[in-house]
């Protein structure tokens, strides 16, 4: 919507995300036709040649029926809610709910704190081998701002209901010892 940014917006995505297609190896490109160009040119030694059949499943999934992603979206909403307000529901941890992909990132500062932790990553350790669960530290995902003081982990509900209940009944044992 503003002026002049579709000739410089550039999309990449992949099926993985949009369509569930983990390790078809299928992604795409969105951009103005002078930079296609020199995206080709580059990617032409290192990502083409995908299979026939993965191609074809990839415009399927984009020409065909929605009501299985529509399906998909809806339950993912389901799982996202019952982490988001699970984790709320946890001493010291804070969550936004996320607009997009399958993961949250909640702000466990307090529950460092509360716990002695010095930080996420610390924390990951601890929910690891305290209570059985797997997360991942802020800093797997790039280094601190100067100014950044708070702590985060991120959380993949891409896993079923129960499982989400479970682990977030974990989490909350172990936090608030």
């Amino acid at each position: 919507s503003l002026p002049g940014m579709k000739e410089r917006t550039i999309l990449m995505d992949g099926f993985s995300k949009t369509h569930a297609m983990t390790g078809w190896r299928l992604g795409y490109g969105i951009m103005n036709t002078e930079l296609a160009s020199h995206f080709t040119r580059l990617a032409t030694n290192s990502v083409s040649c995908t299979a026939t059949f993965a191609q074809m499943a990839g415009l399927e999934g984009l020409e065909g029926s929605q009501k299985e992603l529509q399906e998909m979206v809806r339950e993912f909403k389901i799982r996202r809610d019952i982490m988001v307000d699970g984790l709320n529901g946890i001493e010291g941890i804070y969550c936004k709910k996320p607009g997009g992909a399958f993961y949250v990132f909640p702000n466990i500062t307090e529950a460092c704190r509360k716990l002695k932790l010095k930080d996420s990553n610390e924390f990951q350790r601890y929910l690891l081998y305290e209570a059985g669960v797997a997360v991942l530290a802020r800093t797997c995902f790039g280094s601190r701002n100067q100014e950044e003081d708070q702590e985060y982990i991120r959380l993949s509900y891409a896993s079923s209901r129960e499982n989400i209940r479970k682990g977030i009944q974990r989490i909350k044992e172990a936090v608030e010892k």
